[in-house]
């Protein structure tokens, strides 16, 4: 039953929230790059509008780990210097029953190649350089609230439930490291009460399909000699998580999340040949399978299950220190399998803690995160249904091999990781290999942020992993990396704000790079209604 929870329990609550629930009133900003509000739960009139430029340069041709991850896949070059303008307008307020929005954001500029290796024939093989694209739309999309219930359609940012988007290490199933899809998503705006339970008990959840549109960077960056490359499938996402009354002292935040790459085309090279090509089902029965997490279709590909799954449990607990001042632990346990569903996969998952006071003061925020991915529920694959006579055919273990999958590239977009960045994802296999090559790691992360000012603010960043290769692949011994970043920021009252970041990797998991990075950006607000 654990299966269907997500998908029924969002359904069963969503009507009475429609019915008995006032409009939320909820501002969202991710900090790490850029200012943005998520559709899902704006509820202020606005219009927000920026505009700015970053450049960074390094001594690798792939940017250090900092400064490429989490920020959307917009900065993963050596050299880059890229432009950007957003407009984004919300109209509604407490007192309206329905509103709307819309959205765009835009990237140019020039970045600079990286060489991936191509099969060339007779057993050679070429370096083709590749480089992002000139131009590009990092969000565009269109927005409807009714009551305590949202839709966007289009491309936009989703804020994690769980995790803090610019001082954690990034949210297991859904973070903001890769380029958001494309696709139409619905659900509840921010936490809604649930009816009769007198504001004790809240509801927060959504559901969505999705494509990634990043097929020719795939077929760009594939070697064409082994393994195989998949393209045009569909990922689809949902979410349910309940949290006691927030103002109260202590408050408990526990749920789900759940995603899936399922449709799409597989073909298998063994030597430079394709052996194999395999077409999975994405028609409704595989639209209606993903959702509720049934049984595979007539896919070659998908006879266990439709599509390739993935999800976490997430619990947080907060205790407020003051009205301003706060401490909360974390844990997301990320699953694979209905293995990793019953946590039999130890103590694998992102565990942490979060100190969070509001205002600007020399320590706004700091986090200190553990992620351990080394049990993935035991060494070796094993299925008691590969055996006659097993009376338990429904149960398999051990190898989950996080993010990969048989049939299915790793869970990215245009080699970047959707879930955690902080496995290193596959857009720094040079080799054209399109999975991950080290997701059995063990390591810690650690951030701060705060004001020496009004005007000057920072952000400090570490991490250290150790990685031992896959469970399937395992490597022979173990590799770590060190990472660091060093962020000052400068804002002016009249909208200007100005950016520098410094960050280097130690190490042979990403070599010893290092990277700077500039930027500056004007934004500003019109407000076109009274609230």
């Amino acid at each position: 039953m654990i299966k269907y929870t997500l998908s029924l329990l969002i359904m069963l609550t969503a009507a009475l929230c429609v019915v008995g629930q006032a409009p939320v009133d909820s501002l969202q900003s991710d900090s790490t790059n850029y200012p943005t509000f998520d559709p899902a739960v704006t509820r202020i009139s606005r219009t927000h509008f920026s505009v700015g430029m970053i450049a960074n340069a390094g001594n690798s041709e792939l940017a250090p780990y900092y400064i490429g991850s989490n920020c959307g896949g917009t900065t993963t070059q050596q050299y880059s210097a890229l432009v950007y303008a957003t407009a984004k307008l919300w109209n509604g307020s407490l007192h309206k029953r329905f509103s709307w929005g819309a959205g765009l954001e835009v990237w140019g500029g020039y970045a600079s190649d990286a060489g991936y290796q191509r099969y060339a024939g007779n057993g050679q093989f070429e370096v083709q350089k590749q480089h992002p694209a000139r131009v590009w739309i990092q969000e565009a999309y269109l927005a409807a609230n009714y009551r305590s219930i949202f839709a966007v359609a289009g491309q936009a940012r989703k804020a994690s439930p769980i995790v803090d988007g610019s001082l954690s290490s990034g949210d297991l199933v859904w973070s903001n490291n890769a380029r958001p899809p494309v696709g139409l998503r619905a659900g509840f705006i921010d936490f809604q009460n649930i009816p009769f339970t007198k504001g004790w008990v809240q509801i927060q959840g959504e559901f969505g399909y999705f494509r990634q549109l990043d097929d020719k960077w795939l077929e760009n960056h594939y070697n064409y000699y082994n393994h195989f490359i998949t393209t045009d499938f569909w990922l689809h996402y949902k979410s349910l998580h309940f949290r006691t009354k927030p103002d109260q002292p202590v408050v408990l935040t526990i749920g789900a999340q759940a995603a899936c790459q399922f449709g799409g085309t597989a073909k298998y090279y063994e030597d430079g040949q394709v052996t194999r090509t395999v077409k999975m089902d994405a028609d409704a029965k595989a639209f209606f399978r993903t959702f509720i997490a049934g049984s595979g279709g007539n896919s070659a590909g998908d006879s266990f299950v439709e599509g390739n799954h993935l999800g976490t449990w997430d619990i947080a607990l907060q205790y407020s220190l003051s009205e301003y001042q706060h401490l909360r632990a974390y844990t997301q346990w990320l699953w694979e399998d209905g293995s990793g569903i019953g946590k039999m996969n130890g103590f694998d998952g992102l565990w942490g803690i979060e100190f969070r006071q509001f205002g600007h003061y020399l320590v706004s925020g700091a986090v200190i995160e553990y992620i351990d991915f080394t049990n993935q529920s035991g060494p070796i694959h094993w299925t008691p249904n590969d055996h006659e006579g097993t009376p338990i055919t429904s149960h398999s273990s051990g190898a989950d091999d996080y993010y990969n999958n048989y049939i299915y590239n790793g869970y990215q977009s245009r080699g970047m990781s959707i879930g955690s960045p902080f496995v290193k994802s596959p857009l720094y296999n040079q080799d054209g290999y399109m999975r991950y090559r080290d997701n059995v790691l063990r390591g810690f992360h650690a951030a701060v942020n705060g004001w020496f000012s009004d005007e000057w603010s920072y952000r400090l960043k570490a991490s250290y992993r150790k990685v031992w290769g896959t469970p399937i692949i395992p490597r022979v011994g173990s590799v770590d990396d060190f990472s660091m970043l060093l962020e000052a920021n400068y804002h002016t009252h009249n909208g200007w704000a100005f950016k520098a970041q410094f960050a280097m990797d130690r190490g042979k998991l990403y070599g010893n790079n290092w990277g700077a990075q500039l930027g500056i950006t004007y934004s500003g607000d019109f407000n076109f209604n009274k609230r």
